[in-house]
């Protein structure tokens, strides 16, 4: 973890953040201009008494003014419809009005009052009120600042078959469907870098907000990252197909930037929640991705008072994107906890002191176990549990690649780079890029049946010979109903058995050395095709040095790459296509690997045979 005030549970990854960045030249780029029309809150003194055209200067007079220490944050919770009696009775107990939901019945309220919400509860038409944080409101919600745009370097990495794509056939299904740019995902998260060479061609700023603080800025770049975990997540979804760095599940949807994280803390309370989903409403979102969980309660309990607003108002609201079409997909979490039995919480509330307290499991996680979301756990490379995965029978929809250990997930990072990173963060928009390669392939589909969709077409996955996965091969604690497919997602056939062959053994790759590792094809008659795919995964400290090469069976050779000198990445992970029509198919292929230099070493870590 690459920064210390970014949960790893909070954020759904894990400890392991490495950032291989390419470093290529910086092209600096000035920041996107600020219009009148703010689209900022008005301040806890003065509610709605603020012109459009002078908001800007008087949000920030108001912030000096009107903002106080102990300035706290409120659901207020009413009937749907009309909130004026709940908005009223705030005034008249000492809070203010910051942002009003009228569709779902929520109201945001501030007050630095501390008997405000004992207060409120009794007043004639409010239903529940909840504080939804232990600390107080930072004065930067009245006049927020704009994340910076940050210098884009440009790339020399070119797209290949990364690991986790080609676990869940990605790289299959682009050659089908690589998915419709009238699919629009919502990356609900720490913000995207719209400028990024990956990500620019299919992001859409006008469907891009932040709700940092509970109401939207509509301000262009606000929805910039503060961090690097949303343009992470926005990578995986939807990098474009455009030669340049990585690929995401589905590089032809567009991909629109929800910043719910507040600055300097990273935090996602549960008000910048209820205001990401009804954007995601109002602005058409097919699919959402929500890799965080709501501050400060790791779990919510409808016991609590607080916490019963907070799990009422972020229902309503996932309710209502729902009710106008989007889908919400989630992270599962990284605590490795088991979220069919709950029993204790040491963690929260995470934005002051935690403290520890017996839980049940009435309490929930918001918002991966609201109804209605879909629940991603994490994969390593192959049918396995990721180590920090969370788990729950009947609790995990399904499961996708999110890395563990060597195998990271290599995605896009802000400024024009990429590195990996482990976490139910990096499976859950690898299921929201399916999900939209689904709805691409049915525009009519409805939330609830893409729902389904996710689990019929994910790949049955059994439990290891481990006592707390439960249930069965179609269904189990670990894995859901699967790991999920891309390619049957859009209508495509996997390979027929046989035709696919591997080899994970590691063989090492000493300094001035030729080594070689033997994959045996059986089963095939014939000549092999013309356009044999030759999968790699070499892991190296400098490719400059490799040299590689398929032997086919009768000892012939077909060069892959010899790479340049100066090329000083790390790892080789590509996939070749070589004309192999003049082999014969069965018999002992090799992949050939020569280091031609002195002080760096690697390994085949495994390579595979597509016919």
């Amino acid at each position: 973890m690459t920064t210390p005030r970014i949960s790893p549970r909070r954020l759904r990854r894990s400890l392991l953040s490495v950032a291989a960045v390419s470093a290529a030249l910086a092209l600096a780029t000035p920041a996107g201009a600020v219009g009148a029309d703010t689209g900022l809150p008005p301040g806890p003194a003065a509610a709605g008494a603020v012109s459009r055209a002078d908001s800007r200067a008087a949000t920030t007079a108001q912030a000096a003014a009107g903002w106080v220490a102990g300035t706290r944050s409120y659901l207020v919770i009413t009937a749907p419809g009309d909130t004026s009696a709940a908005r009223n009775a705030v005034a008249a107990n000492g809070g203010s009005v910051f942002a009003s939901y009228d569709a779902i019945g929520v109201v945001v309220a501030h007050s630095a009052s501390a008997g405000f919400a004992s207060a409120l509860r009794s007043a004639a038409g409010v239903q529940k009120v909840g504080a939804t944080r232990t600390s107080d409101v930072p004065a930067d919600a009245y006049s927020p600042t704009l994340p910076s745009a940050p210098p884009q370097s440009a790339t020399t990495l070119t797209e290949t078959a990364r690991w986790d794509m080609t676990r869940i056939n990605a790289d299959k299904a682009w050659a089908v469907n690589p998915g419709s740019p009238s699919v629009e995902v919502g990356v609900l998260d720490t913000g995207v870098d719209d400028r990024h060479q990956d990500l620019a061609p299919n992001f859409n700023a006008a469907d891009s907000v932040s709700c940092a603080y509970g109401k939207a800025d509509t301000r262009s770049g606000a929805w910039r990252d503060v961090g690097t975990h949303g343009t992470h997540v926005a990578g995986t979804i939807a990098a474009a197909k455009n030669g340049k760095g990585v690929v995401g599940v589905a590089p032809g949807v567009s991909i629109a930037s929800v910043r719910i994280a507040e600055p300097t803390t990273s935090m996602f309370f549960a008000e910048n929640t209820v205001c990401g989903f009804m954007w995601a409403g109002d602005h058409g979102f097919d699919v959402t991705n929500n890799s965080y969980y709501t501050d400060p309660w790791m779990f919510n309990c409808p016991d609590d008072p607080d916490q019963a607003a907070i799990i009422e108002g972020v229902r309503r609201a996932q309710e209502y994107a729902e009710g106008k079409g989007s889908l919400q997909i989630a992270a599962a979490g990284n605590s490795n906890y088991d979220l069919a039995d709950k029993r204790s919480d040491n963690s929260s509330p995470n934005d002051s002191t935690p403290v520890n307290r017996t839980i049940t499991n009435a309490c929930v996680d918001i918002p991966t176990e609201l109804p209605g979301v879909v629940t991603v756990a994490a994969m390593g490379n192959g049918n396995v549990k990721a180590s920090y995965s969370n788990y729950g029978r009947d609790v995990i929809d399904v499961a996708a690649p999110g890395g563990d250990g060597a195998y990271g997930v290599y995605s896009t990072l802000p400024g024009g780079k990429y590195g990996n990173m482990n976490g139910t963060s990096m499976a859950s928009p690898h299921v929201a890029g399916v999900a939209a390669l689904l709805k691409s392939a049915d525009p009519s589909a409805t939330p609830a049946q893409l729902r389904e969709r996710l689990g019929t077409q994910a790949t049955d996955t059994a439990c290891p010979s481990d006592s707390r996965c439960t249930g069965t091969t179609a269904k189990n604690a670990f894995f859901g109903e699967g790991q999920v497919d891309a390619l049957k997602a859009v209508g495509g056939t996997t390979p027929q058995p046989g035709r696919y062959f591997e080899n994970t053994a590691d063989v090492a790759v000493p300094d001035n050395a030729t080594v070689e590792s033997p994959i045996t094809v059986t089963g095939i008659a014939g000549n092999a095709p013309a356009a044999l795919k030759v999968g790699v995964d070499v892991k190296h400290t400098y490719r400059g040095d490799l040299v590689l090469s398929l032997v086919a069976p009768d000892g012939s050779v077909h060069p892959l790459e010899d790479f340049a000198d100066g090329d000083s990445g790390d790892d080789v992970v590509k996939t070749y296509t070589v004309d192999a029509s003049s082999e014969t198919a069965s018999g002992t292929w090799k992949l050939r690997v020569r280091d031609i230099a002195t002080r760096d070493t690697g390994r085949i870590d495994t390579w595979n045979l597509t016919f």
